[in-house]
C-alpha cells in the first residue's frame, strides 16, 4: 500500500511542477502591463514546446521508478496530469487572462491531451521492453 501512495504522491507532485514551471517561465514573455512582448503565435509555440519538454522530463523520472503495470501507470499519470493542468489553469490562468472557457479550451486546454498520449506511448514502450513483467497486470 505504501508503494501505491508513494506513486500517487509522486504523480501529483510531478504534475504540479509540470504546470508550474511553464507558468512561471511564461512571465518572461509579458510586459509589466500584461501584454505579450513577442508574437502571440510564437509565444504559444514556445509554451507548447516547453510544456512538452518539461512533461517528458518528469515522465522519464517517473518511469524509472515504475517496475510493473506500465500501461496502467502511464494512463494514470497522463490523466492525472491532464486534470491537474486543467484545474490549475481554470483557477489561476483564467482569472489572470480573463479568457472565456470556450477560448481557453480551444486555445490551451485541448493541448494538455498530449500528456496522456505521451505517457501512454512511453508506458507501452517500457512495458514491451520488459516482457517479464507484462503478465503481472
Amino acid at each position: 500500500m505504501v508503494d501505491k501512495a508513494k506513486s500517487i504522491t509522486k504523480i501529483v507532485a510531478f504534475g504540479f511542477f509540470v504546470w508550474l514551471i511553464p507558468f512561471l517561465i511564461s512571465f518572461l514573455f509579458y510586459s509589466p502591463d500584461g501584454n505579450v512582448v513577442i508574437d502571440v503565435f510564437l509565444f504559444k509555440t514556445i509554451m507548447m514546446v516547453l510544456s512538452t519538454g518539461v512533461a517528458a522530463f518528469f515522465m522519464v523520472i517517473f518511469f524509472k521508478s515504475v517496475d510493473g503495470c506500465y500501461l496502467k501507470q502511464g494512463l494514470l499519470l497522463g490523466f492525472v496530469w491532464f486534470a491537474i493542468n486543467l484545474s490549475l489553469d481554470l483557477f489561476i490562468l483564467l482569472s489572470i487572462s480573463q479568457m472565456t472557457i470556450d477560448s481557453y479550451i480551444s486555445q490551451i486546454g485541448l493541448r494538455y491531451l498530449t500528456m496522456p498520449i505521451m505517457s501512454t506511448a512511453l508506458a507501452y514502450i517500457v512495458q514491451h521492453k520488459d516482457q517479464t513483467k507484462n503478465n503481472e497486470c
